[in-house]
């Protein structure tokens, strides 16, 4: 199970964290599907934020995480990471056994 938890100051948006692997064993291809779905588009929104916007942030990853938490979010970087959320959130739906998502404060 992937467990991705999106960060918030007040009601904005900040930053987010996945942790885990979707894959039951080595043999989930389904599990692996899902798995390269999260982090790409954890990936794409990283490189975005960073590398497009321009906006400064913390970045941690290591095999099966990656935590990204932007202090001072410019409108382009919030838009980036609701996007970011509304595609987890779709992904859960129709993998609901694979991802968990949390919000907090």
């Amino acid at each position: 199970m992937t467990a991705v938890r999106f960060f918030k100051n007040g009601k904005t948006i900040i930053g987010f964290s996945v942790v885990g692997h979707s894959t039951v064993n080595c043999e989930d291809q389904e599990g692996k599907l899902v798995c390269s779905a999260i982090s790409s588009a954890a990936y794409m929104a990283a490189n975005t934020i960073t590398e497009i916007i321009g906006d400064k942030a913390e970045i941690e990853v290591a095999d099966g995480k990656m935590i990204l938490k932007v202090s001072c979010p410019s409108d382009k970087t919030v838009a980036v990471l609701e996007g970011f959320k509304l595609h987890i959130e779709q992904l859960s739906l129709d993998y609901s056994d694979s991802i968990k998502i949390n919000s907090e404060v």
